[in-house]
């Protein structure tokens, strides 16, 4: 069992994009982790440039029961707690139409991004119910708060699904002083932008750049979602400085979720050019009336 001075944190899906953010911000405040995933392999810990001393890589499936089980209980052997439990692992459903859904598809999406959420929880809730501490961070999406955001059918609903169990889970769990909650990150630039395009290889890390052209424009804060953004929130949100805050869904989303900077769409602007047509309109009627007057 290694020795460590900071906090113990598992997270699922941590070898790229907000998961990878999320691992580093926190080694780098002193914390050890331990990175479920399904794209580890033994070169994994070298590739990232992690502190093998305090990162621990297991390969796991959150859509299997067993692996979920099996990664918690590798925290334990290796660091002999747990203290934060990032639910993080994503897919996407690829973008189907209602009328093309594919049964198989659906229960593979939601058993990524809800079973593994939930079992994620179930197993960090065994070790931090007796422990009387804890704090759960479940990765949601703004495509479970807004429909406006155009993301797949699916997958919005399993998102949706989470920041309702993370509700309803952290009224359970706060009597042991285990708090939960759930970030709703906006359009981020990660490989996942790729995947769902089916991009692979180079294919794929290029798509990353694509991703902070495309989304640069596409919140009222005119710049790219960063996963350092999400790791930010999410440290913050397991700290001690968030002692007080479980069951919230924290949106960090540079704005999309609330609608997008277009003045031509605002209602006073709107009300600005009916003013102009009816003004328009009395100053034709006038000189209707005006011409017939005057022969």
């Amino acid at each position: 069992m290694a020795e460590h001075s900071g906090r113990v944190v598992t997270i699922t899906g941590g070898t790229s994009g907000i998961g990878l953010a999320i691992a580093k911000h926190h080694l780098a405040a002193g914390d050890s982790v331990v990175i479920g995933s399904l794209d580890v392999t033994e070169s994994t810990l070298g590739s990232l440039h992690l502190d093998p001393d305090r990162a621990r890589f297991l390969r796991v499936d959150v859509g299997r029961a067993d692996d979920v089980e099996a990664l918690v209980s590798y925290t334990l052997a290796e660091f002999g707690r747990l203290d934060v439990m990032v639910n993080n692992a994503g897919i996407g459903d690829g973008g189907l139409l209602v009328r093309d859904f594919d049964h198989e598809r659906m229960r593979r999406v939601n058993a990524v991004l809800f079973e593994g959420v939930a079992l994620g929880m179930k197993h960090a809730a065994r070790v931090m119910v007796p422990q009387g501490s804890g704090s759960i961070v479940n990765i949601s999406s703004i495509a479970g708060i807004a429909t406006h955001i155009n993301s797949d059918h699916i997958y919005s609903a399993a998102k949706a699904a989470v920041v309702h169990l993370t509700k309803t889970a952290s009224l359970e769990l706060a009597a042991a002083n285990v708090r939960v909650n759930c970030i709703c990150p906006g359009y981020i630039a990660t490989p996942l932008f790729g995947r769902d395009l089916g991009l692979t290889g180079e294919a794929l890390d290029a798509s990353v750049e694509v991703a902070f052209e495309v989304f640069s424009d596409m919140q009222p804060l005119r710049r790219v979602g960063r996963p350092e953004d999400i790791a930010a929130a999410c440290f913050w949100l397991s700290s001690g400085e968030a002692s007080f805050v479980t069951g919230h869904a924290l949106v960090v989303d540079g704005g999309a979720s609330v609608g997008n900077w277009e003045p031509e769409r605002w209602r006073g602007h709107a009300i600005d050019l009916a003013m102009q047509k009816i003004n328009k309109s009395k100053q034709e009627d006038s000189s209707g009336i005006e011409a017939t007057t005057r022969c």
